[in-house]
Parts: structure tokens; C-alpha cells; sequence
């Protein structure tokens, strides 16, 4: 079944030029859950923990098509290794720069300092800064929750927010697997494909 799924030919993505362009409509959501928010607050508040686990699902689901897409896109591509890699790398990048903002851009709308406690000793004007910047915050802690550096000072307080923190934690881990494998597939495809 993986091996049908994998020669798929009807998918919506055949470039990687067009691929890079559609990968950021990923964000579209996050868009509508902004306007969402500011317009309707109280209903967003009254269903917030539905609204963060759909979230979670979601990205973990388009992160998969991504991964998949990528996969498909390069090897399948006619150019040259060198090239190809590189496109790999920075679409790679891509996908992990929109999984960070994804969640960074999450925490945020839920009140990063409501899902997070930071458990650390700062002075008054340091902690003030951070709060002011809460954006930045939010970017600090998906970062380094993705690349599984976990620095151990913002511990989440929310059950919502734990199962964020692994299932960002988990595609972290699975993405260097994932981006060598396409390397080697790409690579092998191209080894044994008939000139063009």
C-alpha cells in the first residue's frame, strides 16, 4: 500500500518551483484563526483547548504532505544532483521554518505566557522585555522546542500545551530521518532513471 501511495501520479504539486510558491499557503489558517480572534474572543477562549489540538493535528497532518510532496518532487526531478540537493536543502528549511512559525504563531494566539511558565531568575526589566515581545517569545520556544535543544526554561502549564510540546518535539526528532531519506531516495532515483 505505502508502495502505491509513493508512485501516486495525480498529485497537486509536480515542481519544485511551484512547490516552494504553495508550501507557505500552509499559513492560510493561522490567518483566519487571527481575524477569528480578534473578532470573537470570548467564543475563541470558551473553546480554546478544542481550537489548540485542532491545530496540532492539522500541522502534523500538513507536514506529512509536505514531506511527502518533497519526496515526489525530487525523485522525479531531471536536474542535476548538485542542484538537486540544494533545492532539497532549502525546501527542507522551508518546511521547518513554517513549523516553527506554525507553532510559535499557535502559542502566541493562546497567550504564550498562559501555556508557559517560565522557570527561570530574571530581573524585573528582563522579564518585562520578554512579555513585551511576546511574538519573539513564542518563536524562542518553538525553536527550541523543535530542535529538541529543550533548554529547560519555559515548562508548559496546560495539558493543551504539553501535547503541543510533543508533537512539535516528535517532528523535530522524525525530520532528520526524513530529510536523509529523501537525499538517498532522491539520489538512488536519479542513479537509475534512463537519461532524458
Amino acid at each position: 500500500m505505502l508502495t502505491k501511495f509513493m508512485q501516486r501520479e495525480n498529485r497537486f504539486i509536480h515542481s519544485e518551483k511551484i512547490a516552494f510558491l504553495v508550501l507557505p499557503l500552509v499559513l492560510i489558517p493561522l490567518l483566519l484563526e487571527l481575524v477569528l480572534h480578534s473578532m470573537r474572543p470570548e467564543w475563541f477562549d470558551l473553546h480554546g483547548e478544542q481550537i489548540l489540538i485542532a491545530n496540532i493535528l492539522y500541522i502534523v497532518i500538513a507536514r506529512f504532505a509536505m514531506l511527502d510532496t518533497a519526496v515526489y518532487i525530487f525523485s522525479r526531478t531531471k536536474n542535476h544532483v548538485h542542484l538537486a540537493l540544494v533545492q532539497i536543502v532549502l525546501l527542507y528549511l522551508e518546511v521547518t521554518i513554517i513549523t516553527i512559525v506554525y507553532y510559535a504563531a499557535v502559542f502566541n494566539i493562546f497567550d504564550v505566557f498562559s501555556l508557559f511558565h517560565l522557570n527561570s531568575q530574571l530581573s524585573p526589566e528582563n522579564l518585562a522585555t520578554i512579555q513585551e515581545h511576546s511574538f519573539v517569545t513564542s518563536l524562542y520556544i518553538s525553536t527550541v522546542t523543535f530542535t529538541t535543544l529543550g533548554s529547560g526554561d519555559w515548562i508548559p502549564q496546560t495539558l493543551p500545551a504539553m501535547i503541543a510540546v510533543i508533537s512539535e518535539v516528535i517532528l523535530g526528532v522524525v525530520q532528520g530521518g526524513v530529510f536523509v531519506a529523501i537525499v538517498i531516495y532522491a539520489h538512488q532515483n536519479k542513479a537509475v532513471s534512463p537519461k532524458v
